[in-house]
């Protein structure tokens, strides 16, 4: 299935949503068609972003770093990661407009300026990998790559091959720890993001009537 397919059957998904819950967009009173849009455009977006954030943290990346070759992961990694805080980096935009909108900072509760305080987190600590950290994080492993392909390592899957001889090349150890501080920034920035969303969670979940 292509990619215009699978586009155009989520908006037709999206659309027969509308059947189900025509109050929320149409014979609404002036000015709430707008609000609910927004609400639908703040619920999508934070979960687009949650889940792909879940995903690729905790369940894509360490399964592929557990069966792939090192030097066939980190190239694939340097594709995914790019297109991920983009991804990601719009939809936490996405999220702090929408919750802007509904909420003005001046007639914002205390919880809600929080709230707003932790979509702009996120939306930095995705800024700051997508500009930042990303880039220099590929371009370092481009480095180290071109140090193990002399070494003949780096097609074994896991670190074992690289930790032994990093001991006894110095080279290679120091582009290990230039690679670790910077991937390390790269990740925490990552865990903030995630964090940030996880608090943003509770707070719509306390504002759900099932």
């Amino acid at each position: 299935m292509g990619w215009a397919t699978r586009f155009l059957a989520a908006v037709c998904f999206f659309a027969a949503g509308v059947l189900f819950v025509p109050e929320a967009l149409l014979g609404s009173p002036s000015g709430a068609g707008a609000v609910t849009a927004a609400k639908l455009a703040h619920v999508l977006s934070f979960a687009t972003s949650w889940g792909a954030a879940l995903w690729a943290t905790f369940i894509g990346g360490i399964i592929m770093f557990k069966n792939l070759p090192r030097h066939m992961f980190g190239n694939l990694q340097s594709k995914m990661f790019p297109a991920y805080f983009t991804l990601i980096s719009a939809c936490a935009a996405i999220s702090v407009a929408t919750f802007s909108h509904l909420h003005p900072w001046k007639t914002a509760s205390t919880v809600e300026r929080y709230q707003l305080g932790f979509l702009l987190s996120a939306l930095g600590c995705n800024l700051s990998n997508l500009l930042v950290f990303t880039p220099m994080t590929i371009e370092m492993m481009k480095k180290r790559h071109k140090i193990e392909r002399d070494l003949s390592i780096g097609e074994e899957v896991g670190w074992s091959k690289n930790q032994q001889v990093a001991k006894s090349n110095p080279t290679l150890a120091a582009m290990n720890k230039k690679f670790g501080m910077i991937h390390g920034l790269s990740s925490l920035a990552n865990i903030m993001s995630f964090g940030s969303l996880a608090m943003h969670s509770w707070y719509l979940a306390s504002k759900l009537e099932l």
